[in-house]
């Protein structure tokens, strides 16, 4: 038995291993790009935040979220550690739940699947990119242009459109339409967000621990906690990822609402700095010790107060603006960045025609998907690699009928 995985991805790879348990069966793995995992490489800001303990728990998105239940009860977060531990990768757990390689470099995680994949029933085939697959007499023709492979089993992990410059593109979607299977609308997510203020360049590259939600007419649309980064067009990091999924998909005024320091009650804030009142303090360095030195400047700007003079000569009524923006930043959204920048995408082939037992295509026997083409898509903190091991390892069982 042939089986064929096109994508190297972290799904496509997890897909090979679990193929390759069955002896008998032959496995071809193959990646349109020069090496397999690229996209996975610069995951986690190069940390790679394999997964998250919690994943079972919540985290997960589409038109049918309850779908990768299944892939995600049968291969769950601790066995997926087991996994890795058994391919000799040491990992770390942080109280969020999060877990990253113990090196802290998601080079370690690439390099230990790379060794697993050099196994003698395991064919890798790079630079080599599926531009159609047929079904025909059992089985399928994939072609690349120059030659054409068969096999009797196909599963597609070609990822999604997130992250073009690494890889992503639409290839997975259009060779799923090609056997009739539909698509819904794509979008980025966990992504960064422009800001339509221009005092936000003054921010730029500042991080900051913090409460953000994120409002549509005065509703809000989601929130968490977790760190904030400025940058000079808008507003990035963990806790904007978060709360970036379809951010702005609507007509509407948009604003992000950020508690800068979320453990510290208003009253308690608007005291401090009257006693600071008393020492000999300007208020250039109003707001130091407690803040960035650049964004406390900017919010005593912005609370219409003047710099250079002595603490104890603010007016209490200015003390008290200043207070309300720490706690309640205000800033107005535009939209968020393009696929370009996004990690994940959100959207995909609809799940309802495949097997949530076996990943298998309702449609076409013989044909599998999993990992990010489908539409399934996860917070930020290891959900979406989750979710590739899982529905890549339950893919590539069933293709190879363990």
């Amino acid at each position: 038995m042939i089986i064929a995985i096109i994508g190297g991805g972290a799904s496509g790879m997890a897909a090979a291993l679990a193929a390759s348990e069955n002896r008998n069966a032959k496995i071809i793995l193959l990646e349109k790009q020069a090496r397999v995992g690229k996209k996975l490489q610069a995951t986690g800001n190069g940390r790679c935040n394999l997964t998250n303990l919690h994943a079972l728990e919540y985290g997960y998105h589409g038109d049918s979220p309850e779908f990768c239940r299944y892939a995600l009860e049968h291969f769950d977060p601790q066995e997926t550690l087991k996994w890795f531990e058994s391919l000799g990768l040491f990992t770390v757990s942080e109280p969020s739940g999060r877990v990253y390689p113990y090196s802290d470099q998601a080079n370690s995680v690439l390099d230990i699947l790379r060794f697993a994949l050099m196994k003698e029933n395991i064919e890798l085939k790079t630079d080599w990119e599926v531009i159609r697959a047929k079904k025909r007499n059992g089985g399928f023709i994939l072609e690349n242009g120059k030659e054409q492979i068969q096999c009797d089993k196909l599963i597609i992990a070609c990822g999604g459109l997130a992250g073009t410059k690494l890889g992503g593109s639409l290839s997975g979607y259009k060779l799923l339409q090609s056997f009739g299977h539909t698509c819904s609308k794509l979008r980025p997510s966990l992504v960064q967000i422009k800001a339509d203020w221009k005092g936000i360049k003054a921010l730029k590259g500042i991080r900051a621990n913090c409460r953000a939600a994120i409002f549509c007419n005065n509703q809000k649309f989601a929130s968490s906690e977790g760190e904030i980064q400025f940058t000079e067009y808008g507003l990035s990091g963990p806790v904007i990822f978060e709360i970036s999924r379809d951010a702005c998909s609507r007509a509407g005024k948009w604003v992000a609402e950020i508690d800068l320091l979320p453990q510290t009650d208003e009253n308690a804030l608007i005291q401090e700095l009257n006693r600071r009142k008393s020492t000999a303090l300007t208020t250039d360095d109003l707001l130091t010790g407690i803040l960035h030195n650049r964004l406390g400047r900017v919010l005593t700007k912005m609370a219409e107060i003047p710099f250079g003079i002595a603490v104890q000569q603010v007016e209490e009524q200015k003390i008290k603006k200043l207070c309300k923006l720490v706690k309640s930043f205000q800033i107005p959204l535009k939209e968020p960045l393009g696929m370009d920048h996004a990690q994940v995408t959100a959207g995909g082939i609809h799940t309802k025609d495949f097997l949530e037992s076996t990943m298998e295509s309702r449609l076409v026997k013989g044909l599998y998907a999993c990992g990010e083409v489908l539409d399934i898509d996860g917070d930020c903190g290891g959900f979406n690699l989750q979710w590739a091991w899982c529905s890549g390892r339950l893919a590539g069982h069933s293709a190879a009928e363990l």
